[in-house]
């Protein structure tokens, strides 16, 4: 199946990010499964501040992985990052119906940023 995370991690350094999306990546391939896309989208501001393990963040680094996996392969990367105290938030989705005429038609991961329009 076809799926997209989006994960926010709390701004402190570009290298944590790097971490959580290698660990995510490499549990993906090892099961696998193939990574169709990747995108650091950067450090924006949240939409509501939030406090997660003691700290209130108000920004977080955003960034988007496409990939295909099996189900079991997805819960695991969602248990990871639940797991991790790095993590502000995140969410997957699966793309698609699973056929290929479908998943052909997805096109990469994009984001405009505010104000390119």
């Amino acid at each position: 199946m076809l799926y997209e995370l989006i994960g926010i991690v709390r701004p402190n350094s570009l290298a944590e990010v790097r971490e959580i999306v290698l660990a995510a990546g490499q549990l993906v391939l090892k099961q696998k499964g193939v990574i169709r896309g990747l995108a650091n989208w950067g450090e924006f501001s949240l939409p509501k501040a939030t406090t997660l393990n003691a700290m209130r963040h108000t920004t977080g680094y955003y960034f988007a992985m496409r990939f295909d996996s099996s189900v079991a392969t997805q819960e695991e990367i969602r248990k990871i990052l639940r797991s991790d105290p790095r993590m502000i938030r995140h969410s997957s989705v699966r793309l698609g119906d699973g056929k290929l005429a479908t998943m052909s038609r997805m096109g990469g991961v994009s984001w405009n940023k505010p104000g390119s329009e």
